[in-house]
């Protein structure tokens, strides 16, 4: 009979413990909503309502350190100037990956894949790129995002449009006549 209480009081210890336990790792959750709204004003370029998820003091870190990022207002401009220099861009549909990690540290990260896809105006070219974001939450605002990708095709592609540009107009100008 002792061997059965012990056994049901460890059958219930096990199950309250279990129903305690915090989730550490989810792909539901309030803030994987709100990553995907910023997801979603980014591609349609809509800067004052991906702005109103980043807490004021948000520290942006896109392919730079920690000692290099951003401010929120800094992000937003880049955006703009970005966004100029492209016909069309947009995060792929049904290429999007977001989990939500609760760290040893109790601090709550979003983490996003997905494919960026931009039509370049100067060459009307497309570019589509992998990206891997991650943006720290507290108290449902953003105040920390690291972001990464490769630019170096777009980059080479622009250089090489500068170079023939410059090329071009060596050709127009023509040699200098000599002064007497």
């Amino acid at each position: 009979m002792k061997k059965l209480l012990f056994l049901g009081l460890a059958i219930v210890l096990s199950l309250t413990a279990c129903q305690q336990q915090e989730k550490r790792y989810t792909q539901q959750s309030p803030e994987i909503d709100t990553y995907k709204k910023v997801i979603d004003a980014y591609s349609k370029q809509d800067w004052e309502a991906m702005a109103t998820h980043y807490a004021d003091t948000v520290k942006i870190m896109n392919n730079v350190t920690e000692a290099n990022g951003q401010t929120l207002a800094e992000l937003v401009q880049n955006d703009k100037d970005d966004a100029a220099l492209f016909s069309s861009w947009e995060y792929v549909d049904g290429e999007s990956e977001y989990e939500m990690v609760v760290t040893d540290k109790d601090q709550t990260w979003v983490n996003f894949w997905g494919l960026w896809k931009g039509t370049l105006k100067a060459n009307e070219k497309t570019y589509t790129i992998p990206t891997h974001l991650t943006a720290q939450f507290i108290d449902g605002k953003i105040v920390k995002e690291f972001g990464y990708w490769d630019l170096s095709k777009i980059m080479l592609d622009i250089q090489a449009m500068q170079e023939a540009e410059k090329n071009a107009a060596e050709k127009n100008v023509g040699p200098e006549e000599p002064q007497s």
